[in-house]
């Protein structure tokens, strides 16, 4: 019989599936795609935990169906989702509200609660990052400060990926890579902190269960076999983040291992193999998704979502192959025309959740496509400032090799090799955090025996693209001007009106 591995990916616009077999060809691919997030006020981003469970469904039906393969093929499944997300349970295991989800920005009042109870010294010394309004604590304690009646109810809470897992197999579990975006994690221990369930006064049962990415954590029951078509008893590994989960799928798993992804937000992802902690905490320092080792991070909060943003309010008639077609034609430094990506905030380098996005340098002569491109060398500014940092703290960037649509689009390949002034690499299977879930699946069912050998035998570089000398004398003056836009906004910002 053959041996295939499922990678589900529960994402922020939909959950794909993807199956694999046992030399990491792509079988087939679906996507279901969720309902858009809600945003009831400036900052918040919320999102139904059952619709991410209906779209679970939904994919691995449309997958099994067009793949053609038998349920009792599948040797293992593995998860991947959204990060930071807060899903909240009460004691029958039932979804008390809408999910706080990555994005959402109402919690600096939280931060601040903790930054004066605990410090942020003491905070980066117990989970090895500062206290943001990201991170899932700090939304499980608006609920408790603002939502009473809710939190009388409270009885756990799970990551977004992880509330799909409770559905398929009824186990409540997260691994570690995950886990480390709690703001609950001791993240250079790998364990639970409960230095910090004191501190916030949580109890320890709240916590799902810890395990490392590869582990295989439980099975699909039979109720969940009859919604999804999956076979009963299939097991699955405890997965990772999306971001982790990416990486691995990416073969980011060692020391100078660097990738650049663009999808809703954008981020910079370095292997390690020891905790490497930004004092200024600037970066993230997270557990990866192999035993032993660990990655820093740096997010744009915008990326793909300022080209979505000008698509969908702008330019609806457009799809984005014809706006990057029409911005190939402007050349680079867009014409002087500048974008500060800071739509939702910004995490790196700005911890900064009210910082508000710009569009700067417009003239008369300026047409759609300087804006444009303005938008795509704004992401990729962003994205170099994390690798500012790394120069900084002297984290190696031997190769970077990019992923999500920053990978897809040519133009936008370009345009990040002339703005880091380096050589990137693409990868064969570029398929996202499914790609890496599933390869992780794999190690589970003991296709490879590490997560290390999974990826030296299926992850290939299938391209390359050059820097433009020109071009890269051009993006550092521009870049020179973009790292100065932050420091004036914030001071606009902050002395308008509420």
């Amino acid at each position: 019989m053959s041996i295939h591995l499922l990678g589900i990916d529960v994402g922020t616009g939909g959950t794909r599936a993807l199956l694999i077999d046992e030399s990491g060809a792509v079988i087939a691919s679906a996507i279901h795609e969720h309902e858009p997030f809600a945003s009831p006020r400036s900052g918040w981003a919320e999102q139904e935990p059952h619709d991410w469970w209906k779209a679970c469904q939904g994919a691995v039906r449309k997958l099994l169906a067009e793949s053609g393969v038998p349920a009792a093929e599948i040797a293992c499944i593995g998860l991947s989702g959204q990060m930071h997300g807060a899903v909240l349970l009460d004691k029958n295991d039932e979804v008390l509200r809408p999910a706080l989800i990555w994005c959402d920005q109402r919690t600096a009042a939280e931060c601040r609660y903790l930054n004066e109870k605990i410090g942020p010294q003491r905070l980066v010394e117990l989970t090895a990052n500062p206290a943001l309004t990201n991170f899932t604590l700090t939304k499980l304690l608006w609920v408790r400060t603002n939502e009473p009646e809710i939190w009388r109810r409270f009885h756990s809470f799970l990551l977004p990926k992880d509330y799909v897992r409770l559905r398929l197999t009824g186990v409540r579990a997260v691994d570690v890579a995950d886990a480390s975006g709690t703001l609950l994690l001791d993240v250079v221990h790998r364990r639970w902190s409960d230095a910090m369930l004191d501190a916030v006064g949580l109890k320890p049962d709240c916590l799902p269960a810890l395990y490392e990415s590869q582990e295989i954590v439980g099975q699909v029951t039979e109720s969940a076999a009859a919604s999804t078509g999956l076979k009963a008893g299939t097991p699955v590994v405890a997965g990772a983040g999306d971001q982790a989960a990416g990486a691995t799928g990416m073969g980011i798993v060692r020391p100078g291992d660097v990738s650049a992804t663009i999808g809703t937000s954008g981020v910079v992802f370095a292997a390690s193999d020891a905790p490497v902690s930004d004092p200024a905490g600037r970066l993230h320092t997270f557990c990866h998704a192999i035993p032993a080792r660990w990655h820093v991070m740096g997010v744009t909060q915008a990326a793909g979502l300022s080209l979505r943003w000008l698509r969908d309010n702008f330019a609806q008639a457009s799809n984005y192959d014809q706006l990057t077609s029409e911005a190939a034609k402007v050349p680079p430094g867009s014409g002087g025309v500048l974008w500060a990506p800071y739509l939702m905030g910004e995490r790196t380098p700005h911890l900064d959740p009210d910082a508000r996005a710009a569009l700067l340098g417009l003239a008369a002569d300026h047409t759609r496509a300087h804006v444009v491109r303005a938008i795509l060398e704004g992401v990729a500014f962003s994205l170099k400032d994390t690798l500012t940092i790394f120069r900084e703290l002297g984290i190696p960037v031997k190769a970077i090799r990019l992923g999500g649509g920053g990978a897809r689009s040519s133009l936008w390949r370009q345009i990040q090799a002339d703005v880091y002034g380096q050589a990137l690499e693409t990868v064969q299977a570029e398929e996202g955090a499914a790609y890496g879930a599933a390869l992780l699946a794999g190690v589970g069912a003991g296709v490879w025996s590490s997560v290390d050998a999974a990826c030296d035998a299926v992850v290939h570089v299938a391209g390359r693209t050059a820097p433009d000398p020109q071009a890269v004398i051009v993006m550092q003056e521009s870049y020179a001007k973009y790292r100065r836009i932050y420091p004036a906004l914030r001071d606009i910002v902050a002395g308008s009106p509420a």
